[in-house]
């Protein structure tokens, strides 16, 4: 029971991210200067990174991509139907360069988090697969919305890119405060398997 309601949160939480981090992508970060290289979707989208460690950490690579999918569904649908506008190219490229940098990254996130996870350092697996996965996402999704229009999009991917990657790093202690729960809740799983349940 524990480990569905924790599949069920990883999933809803990951299409809450990537609705939040659509949508924040659109606006520029006005304090500091920073207009012109950054926005706040960089804030929020590295979450989604955590999200798929913690569903690879708990069930492993099979289920974290139905995760990824489930996230994607719900996030890229309502991206569509609610911040999506149909009459602006840019917006429409927004929402492919979206969909297709996520999923890319996040099978890369999947790969190589699954690739690294036996490592006795706890912290290789999410950093690796997190960096890599911020990097293809961030240039995937602003080379597609952006690449021949005005907009300065390779300021904005750098800028972008280096506050993903800050965060990437933040993100390894909330990892390390869940890993125990998650833990928890693969020995529940496996030892449910052995008994049948």
């Amino acid at each position: 029971m524990r480990v569905n309601k924790l599949f069920i949160i990883l999933s809803l939480s990951m299409g809450l991210v990537v609705i939040a981090s659509n949508y924040l992508v659109q606006f520029p970060f006005t304090y500091f200067g920073l207009e012109n290289i950054l926005t706040y979707g960089a804030f929020s989208y590295p979450i989604t990174f955590l999200i798929t460690d913690l569903a690879n950490r708990a069930y492993g690579k099979g289920s974290a991509r139905k995760i990824v999918y489930l996230g994607f569904i719900i996030g890229i649908l309502l991206t569509l139907f609610v911040s999506t506008n149909f009459s602006d190219l840019i917006s429409i490229r927004i929402a492919i360069g979206s969909g297709v940098a996520f999923l890319v990254a996040q099978n890369l996130d999947i790969i190589t988090f699954d690739a690294l996870r036996q490592n006795k350092n706890w912290y290789i697996a999410p950093f690796v697969s997190s960096t890599l996965g911020s990097i293809i996402d961030t240039f995937l999704f602003f080379f597609i919305s952006f690449y021949g229009t005005d907009v300065n999009w390779i300021s904005l991917l750098f800028g972008d890119l280096g506050v993903k990657l800050f965060i990437a790093i933040l993100m390894l202690i909330p990892f390390r405060i869940l890993l125990s729960k998650i833990i928890d809740v693969s020995y529940q799983r496996s030892q449910a398997n052995l008994n049948g349940v």
